[in-house]
């Protein structure tokens, strides 16, 4: 436990971080989700319009450091792929 007023406020700091971080890495993990969703049902419209809000919570965690800007881009670059795969399928 820390006894310094400094420290004291640090991990207080730290934890509200760590709480607002895990609830952002949930957000994007849950909009993932529905567009994996969405393309298994091969739903495009939806698959579209989800893909958008993923990749804007994607970007804004990049931004805010909870995830890594080179994760982020791999996620959006995959999720894109998929949602263009059901666009125009392979024959």
């Amino acid at each position: 436990m820390p006894n310094i007023k400094s420290a004291k406020k640090r991990a207080k700091q730290s934890e509200k971080h760590r709480t607002i971080n895990y609830a952002r890495k949930s957000d994007v993990k849950t909009a993932v989700k529905k567009v994996l969703d969405a393309v298994a049902e091969k739903d495009i419209e939806q698959a579209r319009s989800l893909l958008q809000a993923a990749q804007a919570k994607i970007a804004r965690a990049s931004g805010k450091s909870v995830l890594h800007r080179k994760t982020a881009a791999r996620k959006m670059s995959r999720l894109a792929k998929k949602v263009s795969a059901i666009e125009k399928p392979v024959a």
